[in-house]
């Protein structure tokens, strides 16, 4: 029987903060594909080797993590004021799930530079040296994000000397502003306000756990913070320590589940399996030394806080850049539980530490008739081309 050929599809693998991912302009999908919907979901799959029972992604573009299975989809925004549209699908490692949900802060950083490497931008509002501010359209969650990136004789600079903790080689600074980022409804998945509670800690019912006190907040993507001794933990727990552990992986995604259902995120549990993405559970400490996973020794005295995040079952090995926004956010407002971690009171900026080292964000609270807002959140990243040309696949993929 006649097997398939393979077809092509012009792509650039970019790393972006801590993770990695693979990046289309819309324009060079299968035309199928240009449209949300079964096909498209089949080739994002089959381009980062999903699913795999071996868990390695071997015969794919993925990296088996959940910072290495991504896929972002870039075109010209149609949208006032914007320059792009970026639409961002994290591929589980083990399911033939592709999950919309949420968006990933890090690649966010890569689309505003993949947005200029790509073409995508007006060349009149390019410099030819100094910084383009790329305005994003964050199609997942309905939310603006301006990308600051360095330009050098009219091209993306890329290399320098910034260096972000969970990243081996330094390279060019790149600020993200996250405008408006808490839950306003104006999203895919909105509908309710930051705190959807209505509440700055709440009393978590968490079956087979017990009774946990948790912030549940939606700023940056829904997240479910609760404290790290009231699980067992320290705050100074690296990958290892929890990632070889299923029953503790399942203990904290039973937290996750409870967080999603009293955030109203989910009608049952059973609808967690096919929203693996968000919410993110985290846990904060108040600060103690330790030694990150490269065996850089973090003082108490350089951090705030600690926090340790898990992304698609796993304990994520530096912090999802959404979830920084989500940090950055609950520390400003007095009486969270990332706030009481940071020692309580106001503050406009955080500095956290979590399993490859530390991380500095800042965002700005202030409480409007009785609920708090926060105009933006901003932080510093990095993003690099790895390899661009095409990505090849099966033509009977999708």
């Amino acid at each position: 029987m006649p097997q398939a050929a393979q077809i092509r599809i012009p792509a650039t693998y970019m790393r972006g903060g801590t993770s990695k991912g693979v990046f289309f302009r819309l324009q060079d999908l299968p035309e199928r594909c240009q449209e949300p919907g079964e096909a498209r979901d089949r080739l994002f799959l089959r381009i980062i080797g999903s699913p795999d029972p071996y868990a390695a992604h071997i015969d794919g573009m993925g990296g088996a993590t959940s910072s290495t299975s991504k896929c972002v989809i870039l075109a010209k925004s149609s949208r006032p004021d914007h320059d792009v549209d970026y639409l961002y699908g994290q591929v589980a490692i083990d399911k033939a799930l592709v999950d919309w949900s949420g968006n990933c802060g890090n690649l966010s950083t890569a689309a505003g530079a993949f947005a200029l490497h790509a073409g995508l931008v007006n060349p009149a509002r390019v410099p030819r040296n100094g910084v383009c501010a790329v305005r994003i359209w964050q199609a997942n969650i309905g939310k603006t994000i301006i990308a600051h990136v360095p330009v050098t004789d009219g091209q993306v600079q890329e290399t320098g000397d910034f260096e972000l903790d969970g990243v081996t080689f330094p390279a060019a600074e790149i600020v993200l502003e996250f405008l408006d980022p808490s839950d306003d409804g104006a999203g895919e998945n909105g509908g309710g306000s930051m705190f959807p509670t209505g509440n700055l800690v709440d009393e978590l019912e968490v079956p087979d756990v017990g009774s946990l006190k948790a912030t549940l907040i939606s700023a940056g993507i829904p997240t479910v913070f609760v404290n790290a001794e009231d699980i067992g933990y320290r705050g100074t727990e690296l990958r290892e320590d929890i990632n070889g552990n299923p029953e503790a992986l399942a203990r904290l995604d039973k937290i996750r589940v409870a967080g999603a259902l009293r955030m109203g995120l989910i009608k049952t549990p059973e609808e967690a399996a096919t929203r693996q993405h968000t919410p993110k559970i985290a846990f904060v400490a108040p600060p103690r030394d330790y030694r990150a996973a490269s065996g850089k020794a973090i003082r108490a005295e350089d951090v705030d806080l600690l926090v340790r995040a898990l992304s698609m079952g796993k304990l994520h090995h530096a912090m999802m850049g959404t979830a920084a926004v989500a940090i950055s956010t609950a520390a400003a407002i007095p009486g969270t539980l990332v706030n009481l971690a940071a020692g309580g009171g106001e503050r406009d900026s955080v500095r956290f530490g979590h399993p490859s080292g530390t991380l500095r964000v800042g965002a700005q609270a202030r409480l409007v008739d009785g609920e708090w807002q926060v105009s933006r959140a901003v932080m510093s990243r990095t993003a690099r081309v790895l390899m661009e040309g095409a990505v090849r696949v099966p033509g009977d993929a999708f």
